[in-house]
């Protein structure tokens, strides 16, 4: 599954991949094109249909989010190969902007069964968002993007670091509501973000529970404390309350921008979340129950270079 408009020579990445696949004793693979109209979805439900044992996501954010709920329930792997400015499951995989190692991480065999948050017929891997998150991406231009990479990301944000707060109410497992005055809430199943930040430290992809980050700072120093707290992986962090749950329901007065993966969605009232149990097979590096997906990727990427 490949996005055209994100990878600089398509041709050239078909030719690596069979090349590579033929050696390995690979099939020929087969090759499906995203459109503005279905960036991955219908191609990839058509793969599964015609047989597919695994699928290659090569784009961004959207790419990849669109094939995740696709391959949802399915005993079909995933295998992620970042392109463009990359996307947050290819970091939280270590796999940062290089296809090759994402290449070579499926061709070793390293498979494992993770969550899927689902809002409506939509899934995520990593995180979804309501607020500040989504604000950012919308205000990040595609040509920053491809000429700095994800610190292009921290301009957008610069935008709404004294935006007014939203005002919510949070339910978790049903629970209460919990009224907040937040900048965004994060709900999150893996907990690294662009440029290997780990928001998230206590996420783990596989235990049928989301992480929700209420992020609440009211001025720049608050945002400088959050930020240093995170980077320092405090155990605290101030004005970030930290929950688990496995079904999650934000309601806020007035419609916020929002995001799933990265990737932006219409914006809403709602998010109403909830958890699929090990519903994706997902290619790793390591395939064991550490909590971190990337671990040893490092090593991926130097044995991808001596391929």
């Amino acid at each position: 599954m490949v996005n055209p408009a994100k990878v600089a020579d398509p041709d050239q990445l078909r030719r690596t991949l069979r090349t590579a696949l033929t050696k390995a004793g690979w099939p020929e693979p087969a090759w499906f094109a995203t459109t503005p109209e279905d960036p991955g979805r219908g191609q990839a439900k058509r793969a599964v249909a015609e047989g597919a044992e695994l699928v290659f996501a090569c784009g961004g954010d959207g790419t990849v989010t669109a094939v995740v709920t696709a391959l949802t329930g399915t005993d079909v792997a995933l295998a992620v190969l970042p392109a463009g400015t990359g996307n947050l499951l290819a970091a939280n995989l270590g796999l940062g902007t290089d296809p090759a190692a994402g290449l070579q991480v499926a061709l070793e065999g390293g498979r494992r069964r993770i969550d899927v948050g689902t809002i409506g017929d939509q899934c995520f891997v990593v995180m979804a968002g309501m607020g500040f998150d989504a604000m950012m991406l919308q205000d990040t231009s595609e040509r920053a993007k491809k000429h700095i990479g994800w610190p292009a990301y921290l301009f957008g944000a610069a935008k709404h670091l004294l935006d007014r707060p939203m005002r919510v109410r949070i339910r978790l497992d049903g629970g209460p509501p919990m009224p907040r005055r937040p900048q965004t809430v994060i709900v999150g199943n893996v907990g690294r973000l662009q440029g290997g930040v780990r928001l998230l430290k206590r996420a783990v992809p596989d235990d049928g529970q989301l992480d929700v980050a209420i992020i609440s700072p009211n001025n720049l120093f608050h945002w400088a404390g959050l930020v240093a707290g995170v980077a320092s992986r405090r155990e605290r962090v101030p004005r970030m309350e930290t929950f688990t749950a496995s079904r999650v329901e934000i309601y806020s007065n007035r419609a916020q921008p929002r995001q799933l993966d990265g990737d932006l969605i219409a914006a809403g009232k709602a998010m109403k979340i909830s958890v699929r149990h090990k519903a994706l097979l997902l290619c790793v590096p390591q395939p064991d129950a550490d909590p971190d997906l990337a671990y040893d990727a490092a090593a991926v990427a130097k044995r991808a270079k001596q391929r």
